[in-house]
C-alpha cells in the first residue's frame, strides 16, 4: 500500500501551529496504519522578542511577545553500536537498490491523489458554507471540486480514498460555532486550528465527556483555538483521548480546579492556557508525559508547587504575569530537561536555587518583576544563552566571570542594587548587555568591546567614574549605546563618531567636557542623540543638523555657544530639538519646511532679533519655548495657525505688540515682556501693562470704535448676500468658503447594517459638511473632524484623511474597504467604530456617530475651574482601559499609532471613546520622509524605545496609557516646561513619601478611600510607563489590576 501525505500549496505545512512538531517523534503516535508517523522532534530551544534591525531577535519575560524557533532532532531507530551493526547488515539491500528504476521525486508530487468519499466530501461542503458566510475574512475556492486542494486542507491518501487529516483556519473571521457540528463527523481529523476567530461559545457535543457525539474527538491529536472569544469553564473541555496539543491561549476561560480538569488529557504533551482568567493555584495533577506547560498572564496565585518538579519531561514552563508568591523551590535537579523557565511578573522573593546550575539543559531563564534577592552566583549563566533578572533586589557584586560564558546571548539586569565593577571579560557571543539602574562603580572596562558582536549596552544610572573608553571603537555593531546619568567626565571620545551602525546615543547627565566631536557628522544612522546636562561647550557641530535619520536631539544643560547652525533649515526628521540653558546667540534661523516638529525649546539661551515669520511651517509643533531670552518684535499672527499647539511659553523677552488668540487648551505664558498684551484676555499673563485709567479709556473707546465699525459692515454685507441670494449655490449658503468647491465622491459605502444609520447618512451632505471649515470641532495629529447634519436633522461626525499624503497607504479602493469594513464589525462601546466611508480624488472620510462632548484632554486641560472628581477620573482610566484590552485582544490585534488624551474623545463626562484605530491599517511608516518616530505619537505619550525600535508595539500601546493615567492621577499635562510626565513621576517613585507628591491633592485628600484607590492606580501607571518594554504589564492584567484597586 502506497502512504502519501497531500497537501496543496496554501496548505497547513505552510504555516502550521508550531506544537504540532512535538507529535513527531521516532514512533507511529496514530493508532490508524493509514496515517504517516514522524520522526522529528519539535523543541522551543530558542525563544526571542524580536528586536533590531540586524539580529531581529530580543530576550524577554514576556510569554505573550516570544516567538518559538523550530528545531528538528532527528532519531534513528538505532543508536550507539547498534546502529554501526544495521548498516552493515543492511548494506547489500542499499546496493542491490541502485539497480532499481525507481521512478522520480517530481513525477511523485504530480499523481492525482484518490478523491475523498461521499461522506466527507458532503461534510467538507457543509464546512464550506460556513467558511464561505458573510463574515469571513477567507473564502474556499469551491468551484475546485476536491476539498483537498482547499486552503488550509491537508489529506491523507491510499490507493483507493482519500481522508481528510488537517484543517487550518486561522484567522478566517469565523463567528459561528454551527462550524463544530460538521467537523465533529470528521473521525479522520488529527489536527484542527480555528485561532485567531471571532467564537465565542463550542457546540455541546465538543462539551460532551465522551467522544460517541463527536467522533472527531476520538482520534484529534492536536487542537488550536487560541485567540477567540472562548469563556466556557474549561472543565468542560474534556473527551479528547488522544489529544497532545491543546492551544488555549488569548480567550477567558475559567477554571474552578485546573489540577483535576488537566486530567481530562490522559496523552497531553503540551498545553497552553495564556491569558485567560484561571485562578486557584499552579496545577500538579496532569500526565506525566507533558513537556510543554504555558499558563502565563492568569490569576493563578500561591507558592510553585513542590509536586510540579515531579514531571521530569518538561521542556517548556512559563508561569509568568500570575500573582505567584513565595519562594522559587530548590528542586531543579528533577527538571533535567527543561530549556526554558519563563517566571516574569509575579510576587516571589527569596535568592535564585542553585540547583538551576545542574541543569544542562536550560538555554533561557526570565525571573524578571519580582522581589528576588541575594547575591547572583557564576554558575547561572553557565549553560544559559538568554537571561532576565531584571526589575528585582538582587543585591552584592557581579561575579568577574558571570559574562563570560560561552554561549551566553543576552543578560538583562536592570533595575537591581548591584554594586562594584563591571566585569571585564565578556562572551563572544553576548549581542546584549543592560546593567542600568544599579549601583555598579569604577570605570567602564576598555575590553568591553572584545565581543564584536554587541549590539546593545545600557550602563545607564550607575555610579561609573572615569572617562568614555576609546576602546568603544571596537564595538562596530553597536546600534544601541547608553551611558547616561552616571559620573563620567572628560572629552566625547571622537572615536564615537565611527559606530556608523548606532541609532541611539545617550550621554547625558554626566560631567562631560569639551565640544563635540565632528565625527558625529557621520552617525548616518542616528536617531536620538543626546548630551544634555554635561558641561560641553564651544559652538554646535552644522553637521549634527545634516544627518539623514536624526528625529530627537537633546543638548539641553550645557555651555554651548555662538549661532544656531543654520543647517537645521535642512532638517528633515526632528520631532524634538531642547537646545535650552545653553549660551547661545544670534538670531533664531529659518526653520526647514518639511519636519513634524513636536517639540522645540530655545529657553534660557542669548538669542535675539524677531521670532521667524515662517514658524508655522512646524505644522505639528505642540511645545514651543523661547522664554528667558532677549526677542524682540511683535509675535508672529502665522502662530495662531499651528491648531496642535499645546504649550507657548515666551516669557521673559523684549516682545511687544498683542499676542494672537489661542484656544483654550492652549497654555500662553507671556511674563516678562511689558509691551506684549493679550488680545480677549486668553493665556496666562501676570504682567499685562496698565498705564492708568486715561489710557484704559482711549483703550476702550478705540474698541468700541472698531466694533461698531466692525457691526456696520457685517449689516451691509448681509444685505448685498440677501439681494444676490438667488444667484448663488445653495451650498454656499449653508457657509461653503467662496473659491471652494464640494469635492467630487468616488465611492461611498455603508459598513454598518443598522437601519437608523442606513437611512439617515446622506454621503452628499457629509461632503458639503467638510467643504466648510466653521464645521471643523476637533483636530488630532493625522485628523480633522467636522460636524455634519443629515437631512432627517440627526448629527454626525466625519473624520477628514488627507490621503494625498504618501504615508497614508490606502491604495486600491478594494485594500481600503476590507481594512476599513474589519474594523466596522467592531463592538465595543470605549473604541470609535466607523459607520461608513467616503473616498474622493484627494482625501477619505469616515463617518461616526456624533456623541462629541470633548476629548480627556479638555476635560483635564480645557482651562474650566472645576477640578474633575475621582470617580469621573476613574472611569475614565476603567473606560480607556477596556477599550484598550479589547483592541489587543481582537483576531488580528489593532494597534493605536497616536493615545494621548486628545484621542480620546467623551461620549459623556464618564463614557471614553478611543478614536484613531484605523492609523495602524492605513499609515505606512516607511513612506514617511523621516524616521519611524517621526510619525509614532505625540509627545509626552512615545514610548523610548520607539526612538530605536521601528516597531509599532502593545508594550508601546502601554506606556501610552500609563501617561494617560498619569495625567488622571496628577492634573497635570504629558509635557510641561519640557519635562514629559512619566520621566517626572518615575523620578518620584522611589519613595513612599515622594510618591504622595505626584497626585492631585485637590483630589486625593477628598477621602482616605480616594487617597488609598489613587496610590493603587499609581503603582498601575507606574508600571506601564517602566522604561523596559519587558517591565510593562499586558492591558489584560492592567485592566484586572484597575478594577481590583476599585
Amino acid at each position: 500500500m502506497v502512504v502519501s501525505e497531500q497537501t496543496n500549496k496554501h496548505g497547513s505545512h505552510g504555516r502550521a501551529h508550531p506544537a504540532l512538531k512535538i507529535l513527531e517523534r521516532g514512533r507511529n503516535i496514530s493508532s490508524s496504519s493509514s496515517f504517516p508517523s514522524y520522526s522529528s522532534r519539535w523543541r522551543s530551544a530558542g525563544i526571542e522578542e524580536e528586536e533590531g534591525k540586524r539580529r531581529g531577535r530580543k530576550s524577554s519575560g514576556n510569554p505573550r511577545t516570544v516567538r518559538m524557533t523550530v528545531v528538528e532532532r532527528r532519531y534513528g531507530p538505532c543508536t550507539s553500536h547498534g546502529s554501526f551493526l544495521l548498516r552493515l547488515l543492511l548494506l547489500p539491500f542499499f546496493f542491490f537498490l541502485c539497480f532499481i528504476d525507481v521512478p522520480p521525486a517530481g513525477a511523485a508530487a504530480t499523481t492525482q491523489s484518490p478523491p475523498l468519499d461521499n461522506t466527507q466530501k458532503a461534510i467538507m461542503n457543509d464546512v464550506a458554507s460556513l467558511v464561505n458566510s458573510g463574515s469571513a475574512n477567507t473564502r474556499w475556492n469551491t468551484a475546485e471540486s476536491n476539498p483537498c486542494n482547499w486552503e488550509g486542507i491537508t489529506c491523507t491518501s491510499n490507493t483507493s480514498s482519500s481522508a481528510v487529516t488537517r484543517i487550518a483556519l486561522s484567522n478566517y473571521g469565523l463567528a459561528n460555532s454551527s462550524i463544530f457540528a460538521p467537523l465533529c463527523r470528521l473521525g479522520t481529523l488529527r489536527y484542527l486550528d480555528l485561532s485567531r476567530n471571532f467564537l465565542a461559545d463550542l457546540s455541546a457535543p465538543f462539551f460532551a465527556s465522551s467522544s460517541s457525539s463527536c467522533s472527531m474527538k476520538e482520534g484529534l491529536q492536536s487542537l488550536n483555538l487560541s485567540t477567540n472569544r472562548l469563556a466556557s469553564p474549561l472543565g468542560e473541555l474534556a473527551g479528547f483521548p488522544q489529544l497532545q496539543v491543546l492551544d488555549l491561549s488569548f480567550n477567558s476561560f475559567a477554571s474552578r480546579n485546573l489540577s483535576a480538569e488537566l486530567g481530562y488529557f490522559p496523552k497531553l504533551r503540551s498545553f497552553n492556557t495564556s491569558s485567560n482568567d484561571l485562578n486557584g493555584d499552579v496545577p500538579t495533577s496532569m500526565v506525566g508525559s507533558l513537556e510543554e506547560l504555558v499558563l502565563s498572564s492568569n490569576n493563578l496565585s500561591g507558592p510553585i508547587p513542590l509536586r510540579l518538579f515531579e514531571y521530569e519531561n518538561l521542556t517548556l514552563l512559563d508561569l509568568s504575569q500570575n500573582n505567584l508568591t513565595g519562594a522559587i523551590p530548590d528542586n531543579f535537579t528533577s527538571l533535567s530537561k527543561l530549556e526554558t523557565l519563563l517566571l516574569s511578573g509575579n510576587k516571589l522573593i527569596g535568592e535564585i536555587p542553585s540547583s538551576l546550575s545542574n541543569v544542562t539543559t536550560l538555554s533561557r531563564f526570565a525571573a524578571n518583576q519580582n522581589g528576588l534577592t541575594g547575591p547572583i552566583h557564576s554558575w547561572i549563566t553557565k549553560h544559559i544563552g538568554m537571561l532576565d533578572l531584571s526589575y528585582n533586589k538582587l543585591n552584592g557584586t557581579i561575579p568577574s566571570d558571570f559574562l563570560s560564558h560561552q554561549g551566553l546571548q543576552s543578560v538583562d539586569l536592570t533595575s537591581n542594587l548591584l554594586n562594584g565593577a563591571i566585569p571585564a571579560t565578556l562572551s563572544q557571543s553576548l549581542y546584549r548587555l543592560r546593567l542600568g539602574g544599579n549601583q555598579l562603580g569604577e570605570n567602564i572596562p576598555g575590553s568591553v568591546c572584545d565581543t564584536m558582536g554587541l549590539t546593545y549596552l545600557e550602563l545607564d544610572d550607575n555610579q561609573l567614574t572615569g572617562v568614555i573608553p576609546s576602546e568603544l571603537s571596537k564595538c562596530k555593531n553597536l546600534t544601541l549605546l547608553n551611558l547616561a546619568s552616571n559620573r563620567l567626565h572628560g572629552l566625547v571620545p571622537s572615536i564615537t563618531g565611527e559606530l556608523d551602525k548606532l541609532v541611539v546615543l545617550k550621554l547625558q547627565n554626566n560631567t562631560l567636557t569639551g565640544q563635540v566631536p565632528s565625527t558625529f557628522s557621520e552617525l548616518k544612522s542616528l536617531i536620538t542623540l543626546n548630551l544634555s546636562k554635561n558641561s560641553l561647550s564651544g559652538a554646535i557641530p552644522s553637521g549634527i543638523f545634516e544627518l539623514p535619520k536624526l528625529s530627537n536631539l537633546y543638548l539641553q544643560g550645557n555651555q554651548f555657544s555662538g549661532f544656531i547652525p543654520f543647517s537645521i533649515s535642512s532638517s528633515k526628521d526632528l520631532i524634538e530639538l531642547n537646545l535650552g540653558d545653553n549660551a547661545l546667540t544670534g538670531n533664531i534661523p529659518t526653520m526647514p519646511t518639511t519636519v513634524t516638529t513636536s517639540l522645540l525649546n530655545l529657553s534660557h539661551n542669548l538669542l535675539d532679533g524677531s521670532i521667524p515669520s515662517n514658524i508655522n511651517s512646524l505644522g505639528e509643533l505642540e511645545i514651543l519655548d523661547l522664554s528667558h531670552n532677549a526677542l524682540s518684535g511683535a509675535v508672529p499672527s502665522s502662530l495662531w495657525s499651528l491648531q496642535s499647539l499645546t504649550l507657548l511659553d515666551l516669557s521673559y523677552n523684549n516682545l511687544s505688540g498683542s499676542i494672537p488668540r489661542f484656544g483654550p487648551s492652549q497654555t500662553v505664558d507671556i511674563v516678562g515682556n511689558p509691551g506684549l498684551v493679550i488680545v480677549n484676555g486668553t493665556g496666562n499673563n501676570n504682567d499685562t501693562p496698565t498705564t492708568g485709567k486715561k489710557k484704559r479709556h482711549y483703550l476702550v473707546v478705540i474698541i468700541f470704535t472698531i466694533a461698531g465699525t466692525l457691526v456696520g459692515l457685517c449689516v451691509l454685507a448681509l444685505i448685498i448676500v440677501m439681494s444676490l441670494s438667488k444667484r448663488v449655490y445653495r451650498v454656499e449658503d449653508e457657509g461653503l468658503p467662496a473659491g471652494e468647491s464640494v469635492p467630487q465622491i468616488i465611492s461611498g459605502r455603508l459598513i454598518t447594517m443598522n437601519s437608523i444609520h442606513t437611512s439617515a447618512v446622506d454621503f452628499v451632505k457629509a461632503i458639503e459638511a467638510v467643504s466648510n471649515h466653521q464645521n471643523i470641532f476637533l483636530k488630532t495629529r493625522f485628523c480633522t473632524y467636522y460636524k455634519a447634519v443629515m437631512p432627517n436633522g440627526s448629527t454626525y461626525s466625519v473624520k477628514k484623511l488627507n490621503s494625498s499624503d504618501k504615508i497614508f497607504q490606502i491604495g486600491s479602493q478594494e485594500k481600503f474597504s476590507h481594512e476599513i469594513e474589519v474594523l466596522g464589525k467592531l463592538t465595543n462601546s470605549n473604541v470609535m467604530v466607523p459607520l461608513a466611508y467616503i473616498l474622493t480624488a484627494d482625501c477619505a472620510y469616515l463617518i461616526y456617530e456624533h456623541a462629541y462632548n470633548g476629548t480627556v484632554s479638555d476635560l483635564l486641560h480645557g482651562g474650566k475651574s472645576e477640578v474633575i472628581d475621582w470617580p469621573s477620573r476613574y472611569s475614565v482610566a476603567l473606560g480607556v482601559a477596556q477599550g484598550l484590552t479589547f483592541l489587543h485582544g481582537c483576531t488580528q490585534p489593532v494597534l493605536l499609532l497616536d493615545l494621548s488624551t486628545r484621542t480620546i474623545h467623551l461620549k459623556s463626562k464618564n463614557e471614553p471613546q478611543i478614536g484613531d484605530i484605523e492609523l495602524y491599517k492605513i499609515i505606512d511608516p516607511s513612506r514617511s520622509t523621516g524616521s519611524f518616530s517621526t510619525i509614532a505619537g505625540t509627545v509626552g505619550y512615545i514610548p523610548p524605545e520607539y526612538a530605536y525600535t521601528m516597531r509599532l508595539t502593545m508594550a508601546g500601546n502601554v506606556y501610552s496609557f500609563g501617561v494617560i493615567l498619569l495625567e488622571l492621577l496628577t492634573g497635570k499635562k504629558s509635557v510641561s516646561n519640557g519635562t514629559e510626565l512619566a520621566k517626572w513621576a518615575l523620578s518620584l517613585s522611589g519613595r513612599p513619601d515622594e510618591r504622595e507628591q505626584i497626585l492631585d491633592t485637590r483630589v486625593s485628600g477628598t477621602s482616605i478611600a480616594v487617597h488609598s484607590q489613587m496610590l493603587s492606580v499609581l503603582n498601575i501607571a507606574l508600571s506601564c510607563v517602566a522604561f523596559s518594554p519587558d517591565a510593562r504589564p499586558k492591558m489584560r492584567n492592567v485592566l484586572r489590576m484597575l478594577f481590583n484597586a476599585k
